[in-house]
């Protein structure tokens, strides 16, 4: 590999969804507890909505904090993926198979050892409320380019856009 190490990270989405996600879960709680204190015990169906509603606002901050912790190294003895939660280090030989699976945001790449895997996604663009939002990895084409061609991996299956790649 000519460059000696590389590091790459995902674009990040605003946190406004994650507060708003937990402004409306404060808010129910907090309407659930002054309504039950003024008209007496609310139905469970609303409580099960509130925690539900709490729920989301976690796991949103979850996500949010594994993409501000998300890393690719890439250097001339292999690659590494760390997200906060899982630490991968993958040797160029180790590496035994890509999956490149195809969905409505980028593509999402499977890179697996024989005991270890990691997946990241590959850049992608929407619009929401006018807004123009990228996820993934933005150098993620070139990151999958990299290990296909560290590890000498060829395609060996193809269906419904679904890559398979291999050693040959």
């Amino acid at each position: 590999m000519e460059r000696m190490s590389r590091e790459f990270r995902p674009e990040l989405l605003p946190r406004r969804g994650e507060v708003l996600s937990w402004l409306a879960a404060i808010g129910l709680f907090v309407g659930l507890f002054l309504a039950t204190d003024r008209w007496g015990s609310q139905s469970f169906v609303y409580w099960l909505f509130a925690g539900l509603i709490a729920f989301s606002a976690l796991s949103i901050s979850l996500g949010n904090w594994m993409d501000r912790r998300s890393v690719i190294r890439l250097d001339s003895d292999g690659i590494a993926f760390e997200n906060g939660v899982r630490s991968v280090r993958l040797t160029w030989p180790e590496v035994q198979n890509v999956a490149l699976i195809p969905t409505r945001l980028g593509k999402r790449v499977q890179v697996q050892g024989a005991m270890l895997h990691f997946t990241f996604k590959t850049m992608s663009e929407s619009t929401l409320s006018g807004q123009q939002l990228r996820t993934g990895f933005a150098d993620g084409q070139e990151i999958l380019e990299t290990v296909l061609k560290e590890c000498d991996l060829q395609v060996k299956a193809e269906k419904n856009g679904m890559v398979y790649y291999a050693r040959a």
